[in-house]
């Protein structure tokens, strides 16, 4: 196995890199999502906190083509460089590091700064958490500013493959709102965002952040993307295509798990 740092901030933090998977196992830190692809969680070095992301490849042959089309460490960077250069927030890099045996990317890492007082969506609007989320002008207010950052990022030629409302991060800030576009390895730049990328977003949108809304508040929401309600006839055509596209995201999702459960039952049968 070879390390190979991608880019770091420092030759300190080249260093810090290389001892990423002792930073995450060192006492302290604090894993936020542990699954078989992907770790991530905070971890302090010296006394500042840092966010550590770490991609695995399933075999040798996937390791392969990271390497052709880059590591997702490092398209982390580069989705990093595009939203800055365009005006978006994102967590800044500190370094991005990749694993290599026999040619192929088995293992890379990400560092970035830690979003200390920014959450996800959801802890905004999640009516259960009681406090000002409850309270119509402050839902109205997050719902506006999250479409408009949106409708930005697509007319500034930025997609994301995976915007859900986990992979935005908001941040009070003065009488405002920060937004931050994290899981920065799906950005793209394209000559332009067609309506086919946009429904998509909006669709992972809506599925992940659509069962803390109220039908009006969906509503709401797609209509301030959109910069006002539209004639009748178009938002209701515009509203049927989302539907639709929703349907079949619900069917894929379903058939992907089911194939899960089925793998796994013949794991366990065969055990």
């Amino acid at each position: 196995m070879c390390k190979h740092v991608l880019w770091a901030r420092s030759p300190d933090w080249a260093a810090i890199a290389e001892r990423a998977d002792a930073l995450m196992a060192a006492e302290g830190s604090r894993t936020i999502k542990d699954e078989a692809k992907t770790r991530a969680g905070f971890v302090t070095v010296g006394e500042q906190p840092v966010f550590i992301k770490r991609f695995q490849t399933k075999s040798w042959a996937d390791g392969i083509l990271e390497r052709i089309r880059g590591s997702r460490a490092a398209r982390s960077l580069k989705g990093a460089a595009l939203l800055a250069q365009a005006g978006f927030a994102c967590p800044a890099p500190l370094a991005a590091l990749d694993v290599r045996s026999a040619g192929s990317v088995r293992t890379s890492y990400l560092l970035s700064e830690a979003l200390g007082e920014a959450r996800t969506l959801s802890a905004f609007v999640d009516r259960r958490l009681g406090g000002a989320r409850c309270d119509f002008r402050w839902r109205r207010e997050i719902s506006r500013s999250v479409a408009s950052e949106v409708c930005r990022l697509h007319e500034a030629g930025l997609y994301s493959s995976d915007l859900q409302e986990t992979n935005l991060m908001l941040e009070p800030s003065g009488d405002g709102l920060r937004i931050y576009f994290v899981d920065l390895d799906g950005f793209r730049r394209l000559a332009r965002v067609s309506w086919r990328h946009r429904k998509r977003n909006l669709v992972q949108l809506d599925r992940s952040a659509g069962r803390f809304l109220s039908g009006p508040e969906r509503l709401r929401f797609l209509y301030d993307y959109l910069g006002g309600r539209p004639e009748r006839a178009v938002a209701r055509k515009l509203i049927g295509e989302l539907l639709e596209h929703r349907v079949l995201k619900e069917h894929e999702y379903l058939r992907r798990r089911t194939l899960r459960k089925s793998a796994n039952q013949k794991v366990l049968n065969e055990a």
